[in-house]
């Protein structure tokens, strides 16, 4: 079967490797469509510190079930339409232990710890299996990073009394303001590039800045009667805007960290203090956000084409990623079309 490597720091081909088979507890899949995410870009670029190369890469998956073991319940068959939740969880860790299986201290995701879904078939534990419903397996490859910006306004805690700031309009960002939106809270969105800043509009948000052209601090006091935002959540993963995030949020509000800078941040500590912040990471997402991303999706509302950058061919991966590698802003999703 076809599958896509990265082999070093922009080196990527495709190879052919031994099409796998569902074992007693498992399900194989057809890839239909994979997206590259974020944390594939950073391993083509080098800049990936947890990544294990040569890898596979792909966790964003819109497949169809092909068979399943002898032990898989009866509610996955063959022929359903699914996702797959990339991550695993050792039921042991002080995370497991707390319940919250997404942080899991020794998580090994698809395409990054281990071997990713960027190939024709593959054989997981039917636990890991989503099923999508009436969604087609092109907006399945949506639902993984769009329930990563869900997960964080849940660790946000965002009530229909919160200003709400999203800092950056990827995939993950999207998340956010939609999920934001439907807890109806005020949402601002804020990102460099207008056309993610319209997107974000159709998706629920209520303002936007574009923190290249606007004054952000004035604009924030404006909207906020002088108080700042109650929530930032960040999902860009720079200095610039974590530091951002810090200064910007209310007195007593809370940042939510999704996004990994890959350098060090010099904060003024004292806000921490003086402001008295909740400051809170959000990491992967739980099965819950699966579920509440697929019954949004499911209403149809959401532009998925808009959210759909470029739809490539295995063949055509190297270049579209390097490609994004050169236009990082105006990239949503890339999929993998492997039908």
């Amino acid at each position: 079967m076809k599958a896509i490597q990265i082999l070093e720091p922009s080196v990527m081909k495709v190879i052919d490797m031994a099409a796998p088979q569902a074992g007693d507890d498992e399900v194989l899949l057809k890839m239909e469509y994979v997206g590259f995410c974020g944390s594939d870009l950073s391993t083509f670029r080098g800049g990936n510190p947890m990544v294990r190369m040569p890898v596979v890469p792909g966790h964003e998956v819109g497949a169809t079930i092909v068979s399943v073991g002898k032990n898989v319940p009866e509610g996955l068959k063959s022929g359903m339409t699914v996702t797959v939740n990339p991550y695993t969880n050792c039921g042991k860790c002080a995370s497991c232990r707390n319940g919250r299986v997404n942080a899991c201290q020794h998580n090994e995701t698809l395409g990054v710890q281990r071997w990713g879904a960027m190939c024709e078939y593959i054989a997981l534990p039917w636990e890991k299996v989503i099923p999508a419903g009436l969604l087609t397996p092109r907006t399945c490859a949506l639902i993984e990073p769009m329930s990563v910006g869900f997960h964080a306004v849940s660790r946000a805690q965002v009530t229909d009394i919160d200003v709400v700031v999203v800092i950056g309009c990827g995939m993950v960002g999207m998340g956010a303001v939609v999920r934001s939106a439907q807890r109806g809270a005020t949402v601002v969105a804020a990102d460099i590039d207008d056309e993610k800043l319209a997107i974000a509009r159709e998706m629920g948000a209520s303002y936007t800045i574009n923190t290249l052209k606007d004054d952000v601090h004035a604009r924030l006091l404006e909207m906020t009667s002088g108080y700042g935002p109650d929530v930032v959540i960040e999902a860009v993963g720079s200095p610039a805007t974590y530091q951002m995030a810090v200064d910007e949020v209310a007195f007593t509000g809370r940042v939510i960290c999704i996004g990994y800078a890959k350098t060090e941040v010099s904060f003024q500590t004292k806000y921490f203090v003086q402001k008295e912040l909740d400051i809170r990471g959000s990491r992967n997402a739980q099965p819950s956000d699966f579920r509440a991303v697929i019954h949004y999706l499911e209403r149809g509302t959401c532009p998925v084409d808009r959210l759909i950058t470029r739809e490539v061919s295995p063949e055509e991966a190297p270049e579209a990623l390097q490609w994004w590698h050169e236009n990082p802003g105006k990239v949503f999703r890339i999929l993998v079309n492997f039908k």
